[in-house]
């Protein structure tokens, strides 16, 4: 029993030396591995790792789209020359007619009547005539043989003339008439089709296209060429110049998926709107299959040529700092260096540098906000 107490006495310092060991070994080796992620990441941050891109060229050809309207070639709307009441009429809407096809009749009894009377007058200021021309005739032969005066002779001369006058004033008078009594047969003024008919039979119409009964717009139909159609766009202010009259564009619509309606830009307004700041233009399309429809919405697209295509850059490799546009690129000591930009063209996800880049420079893509100029960096190359 004696000998084994000093044993045990022996053993305690040891197994606390032992313990303390372990102790220090779980405190010291977390922190030692702590300090060196940190060291790890503090190298890190001194030469951040980053790709390159060089620049491409860009495409000498950009497409634009552009919200686009489609209008008939062209369009009346049909009025009543003559008073009267609608009689019958010969096309309703959706009917396609021709040009000088009868659309409907105005019974005109007033108008009747005045041509009646005028054309009455005017057999009186025939006869009239006669009888001043046949005295005045006479009365120039007797003049010869001196067995009337000068004066008379001149009076009676005087009063052939007024009966001419009052004769071609009547005669004036019927030839109005009887044009007025022409537009009773109400005719296409071109080959179309009729979207609007306002009027009935025995509905009352007027001269002008004034109303002639409480809500009646006074248009008696209306009528659109749809073989040919208008399109109208308007092109922003940057790509303007681009727009030449009579390059063949191309219509898109929702009606028709994948499908595409050849086109030809006709004419443009020459001048930049101040309001909207564009340019509007149109495109001819050929629509005899009727297709499309007048008033539709469509996508008018163009192709834009550049004559002298720049570089192109992702638009991710941009930094839009206070003094302007700025790409970041890595110079052949492994250090960043800042250069300003102009962007030209805009291709989505790309975009035309314009000036203030060099095709070989190795551009940083996805620069980091705080990037500056002689930073060192650590690179990864990328095509």
């Amino acid at each position: 029993m004696k000998s084994t107490t000093p044993m045990r006495m022996r053993l305690i310092p040891v197994a606390v030396s032992g313990l303390v060991a372990v102790m220090l070994v779980a405190g010291i080796v977390p922190r030692l591995h702590a300090r060196a992620a940190q060291t790890h990441q503090v190298d890190e941050q001194r030469e951040p790792l980053v790709s390159t891109i060089s620049p491409k060229q860009a495409p000498a050809t950009q497409e634009l789209l552009l919200p686009a309207s489609v209008m008939p070639w062209a369009d009346a709307s049909i009025y009543a020359r003559t008073s009267g009441y609608v009689q019958q009429w010969y096309a309703d809407i959706g009917t396609h007619v021709k040009a000088g096809q009868l659309l409907a009749s105005i019974e005109t009894p007033e108008l009747d009547a005045q041509l009646r009377q005028a054309r009455a007058d005017a057999a009186m200021a025939q006869a009239d005539y006669r009888f001043a021309n046949s005295t005045a005739s006479r009365w120039q032969t007797m003049l010869q043989t001196q067995s009337v005066s000068q004066q008379d002779a001149d009076a009676k001369t005087s009063d052939s003339d007024a009966k001419r006058a009052a004769l071609q004033s009547k005669q004036a008078d019927v030839t109005r008439l009887q044009e007025m009594a022409s537009y009773q047969k109400v005719t296409a003024p071109f080959d179309g089709v009729i979207t609007v008919r306002n009027v009935d039979i025995g509905s009352l119409v007027t001269a002008g296209g004034a109303p002639g009964l409480a809500g009646m717009p006074g248009e008696l139909m209306h009528i659109e060429q749809t073989d040919r159609l208008r399109v109208f766009a308007d092109v922003p202010q940057d790509d303007a110049a681009s727009v030449k009259p009579g390059s063949a564009v191309y219509l898109t619509s929702q009606q028709y998926p994948g499908r595409r309606f050849p086109a030809t830009l006709a004419r443009s307004a020459g001048a930049i709107d101040p309001v909207s700041r564009t340019l509007h233009v149109e495109a001819d399309i050929d629509n005899r299959d009727g297709a499309l429809m007048p008033g539709a919405y469509a996508e008018l697209h163009l192709a834009l040529v550049s004559p002298a295509p720049e570089l192109q850059l992702p638009a991710s490799a941009l930094l839009f700092r206070p003094d302007g546009v700025t790409v970041a690129v890595l110079g052949r000591d492994g250090k960043a260096k800042l250069k300003k930009v102009t962007i030209g063209r805009d291709f989505g996800i790309y975009v035309e540098i314009a000036t203030g880049l060099d095709a070989t420079d190795r551009v940083i893509d996805n620069p980091s906000d705080s990037i500056h100029d002689g930073e060192a960096l650590r690179t990864s190359t990328h095509a």
